[in-house]
């Protein structure tokens, strides 16, 4: 008599199709709730969002009109789109390479016997702590053209200050270069943990074997750091990507206009500002669909261990 397929199937799984309903009840009560709160206030609003995208709708106005793609082709068709998308490419890629090079630089000269270190460790990473709102307030006195710390270092060497409350550019790299100081700590610390995990003897035979430091650097220290700055790279991405409140202090999307507005600060300008709700709600779903596809596409390429 041929056994039966259940006593043919390995222990773990027979134990599996074993398993008493108290263990389902168990995950389901530590489940349930985090997957209801996650449903109830990320999942739904983004629904919402999106159905909203559809609808011409004043927000001071309790009715709305469908309008369809309306809101999508104009979004599409406006000149001044492009140039948003312009501002929040450079801001979120010249913040998430500047903090992340900077980062591991003091990492890597920090993480070593040095008197004081640990208080240089806590002075950078407090930046990090503090709300956007109240840095940019400071950065505002440190940029100032007239009586500003910038001012100040430029005068002496004898360079023209720029106006950078007025010129576009040099107000873009004003709140690029302020974000990136208040986020520095961040990256900062994130590599100096993932400096003292790795593997000592590695650096030890490289050197044994005669490698420079520049070539242990690149041979050795930074393959151990490649899942370190995968895992940066998508959270100061999405960090950098969805900035508000440094660009609302330091210059309200000017100048000029849209000089260093970004979609984010653009959802707020025409929803809170212009009372175009449903368009801003177009703007936040077309930045949902691209932060997710550049994030699926980040996460995929740390599957692949770093192969395109």
């Amino acid at each position: 008599m041929s056994p039966s397929p259940e006593r043919t199937l390995p222990q773990h799984e027979r134990g599996l199709r074993h398993r008493p309903w108290r263990d389902y009840a168990l995950f389901a009560a530590l489940v349930g709730p985090n997957l209801a709160l996650l449903i109830l206030f990320t999942y739904r609003p983004l629904a919402d969002n999106i159905r909203l995208s559809f609808f011409e709708w004043n927000i001071a106005s309790p009715n709305s009109t469908f309008v369809g793609l309306a809101n999508y082709r104009e979004w599409f068709t406006r000149p001044d789109s492009w140039e948003i998308v312009g501002n929040t490419i450079v801001f979120t890629v010249a913040t998430v390479a500047g903090s992340m090079a900077l980062g591991l630089g003091l990492a890597l000269l920090l993480d070593r016997r040095l008197h004081g270190r640990n208080l240089v460790r806590s002075a950078l990473f407090a930046p990090f702590v503090i709300s956007g709102a109240a840095v940019g307030i400071a950065f505002q006195f440190v940029f100032d053209p007239n009586f500003g710390l910038v001012q100040d270092v430029l005068t002496r060497v004898g360079i023209p200050t720029p106006d950078f409350y007025q010129d576009s550019n040099w107000a873009l790299v004003m709140v690029t270069l302020t974000y990136m100081w208040k986020n520095l700590g961040y990256t900062f610390v994130i590599y100096l943990a993932a400096l003292q995990g790795l593997r000592p003897e590695l650096s030890e035979a490289a050197a044994i074997d005669g490698a420079s430091r520049g070539t242990t650097f690149r041979r050795v220290v930074l393959p151990q750091l490649r899942p370190t700055t995968y895992f940066l790279s998508i959270t100061v991405l999405l960090n950098s990507f969805q900035v508000f409140d440094i660009i609302n202090v330091m210059t309200r999307g000017g100048p000029l206009g849209t000089g260093t507005t970004t979609m984010v600060y653009q959802i707020y300008d025409e929803s809170f500002r212009n009372f175009r709700a449903g368009y801003g709600a177009t703007v936040a779903t077309i930045m949902f669909l691209v932060l997710l596809a550049v994030t699926v596409y980040q996460v995929r390429i740390m599957d692949r261990g770093g192969h395109l």
